[in-house]
């Protein structure tokens, strides 16, 4: 390794799906993230230094930070390399097969490091491009979490092809619960029981549960955007693949939520809160519910990240 330089970028977790926005809707959440740090080897070629878990496979062909930052090059010019290579370093900050956004937050934080390590420039549309080169290998293409890891804030995805992401207002009292058990669910089986065909009625509630969600959101309307946290479509077949999520549920929204649902895939669940000791209250109903049923989990609540994919180092010499 040259020792050249080190570009470190951190990026959020946060809710895919959210409520009924199925592949279309995405919150990035405060706190938790992955970093991975990109720097220059002498050896040509991109390779993992530190895939981030042990589980987590050495190959970059495999593994969504070497499938983005390939892609980043790719689209940067090959000849930026200049016959050097890319290490990249991974810390895992959010589980694995949590439901909070995991691979696309190695992918994120991957695209901006090597961006940044290329002076390449990318805008924002061609980094989220890059990482669903990385996500679709994994979970599909879908950039409901890529976008709101990459921009912060709460985003909607109204068109992949061509792209084109909406930014979305954040009112200012709004926190996010996150109730993760002690379960894995990997997103190719949650996405194995999705519907194949949908009613024409749940086709337009869902549509109008989407639309409710984003006007309650431009009005800060809390009240409206409890009532659109209901999903009609992923939510009740995903259900029974989670113990103990009906139950918390039921308990976030008895102390207090303005709506529950599954992150993502799972097994995580959210609630939608007003205020930080609404938001507090619920996160300790969700865990007493699970603690019913003989369950550990992990809760924290948070305020939605606005800021989104940013480089936390740059050290060492020149590009």
């Amino acid at each position: 390794m040259s020792g050249e330089r080190r570009v470190t970028a951190f990026a959020p977790g946060g809710i895919g799906n959210v409520g009924p926005g199925l592949d279309i809707l995405g919150l990035a959440a405060a706190g938790l993230g992955d970093s991975v740090g990109a720097e220059w080897t002498r050896a040509p070629g991109l390779m993992i230094l530190d895939p981030g878990h042990p589980e987590l496979p050495r190959e970059p062909e495999r593994h969504t930070a070497g499938l983005a930052a390939a892609a980043v090059i790719e689209r940067a010019g090959i000849d930026r390399l200049g016959g050097r290579g890319i290490g990249l370093g991974v810390h895992k900050g959010l589980p694995l097969c949590g439901g909070q956004g995991g691979s696309a937050a190695s992918a994120v934080a991957a695209a901006v490091a090597v961006n940044r390590l290329l002076g390449a420039e990318l805008d924002a549309l061609s980094l989220i491009e890059a990482c669903l080169a990385a996500e679709e290998a994994v979970a599909g293409r879908h950039a409901d979490n890529i976008a709101p890891s990459l921009l912060g804030g709460i985003v909607l995805i109204r068109s992949m092809e061509p792209l084109d992401v909406v930014q979305l207002p954040v009112p200012d009292e709004l926190y996010v619960v996150l109730v993760r058990p002690e379960q894995r669910m990997r997103t190719a089986e949650a996405r194995s029981v999705l519907p194949g065909k949908i009613s024409r009625a749940t086709a337009l509630r869902q549509a109008a549960q989407v639309g409710a969600l984003v006007a309650a959101l431009a009005l800060a309307d809390y009240a409206l955007l409890g009532r659109a946290i209901d999903d009609r479509i992923a939510e009740p077949v995903r259900a029974p693949l989670l113990p103990g999520f009906a139950e918390a549920k039921r308990a976030a929204l008895a102390a207090g939520a303005l709506g529950s649902s599954i992150s993502g895939s799972g097994p995580t669940v959210f609630a939608l809160a007003r205020g930080s000791s609404v938001a507090e209250r619920v996160s300790t109903a969700m865990t007493a519910a699970y603690a019913g049923r003989g369950q550990r989990s992990e809760a924290r609540v948070a305020q939605v990240d606005r800021a989104g994919a940013r480089v936390v180092e740059d050290t060492g010499g020149a590009q």
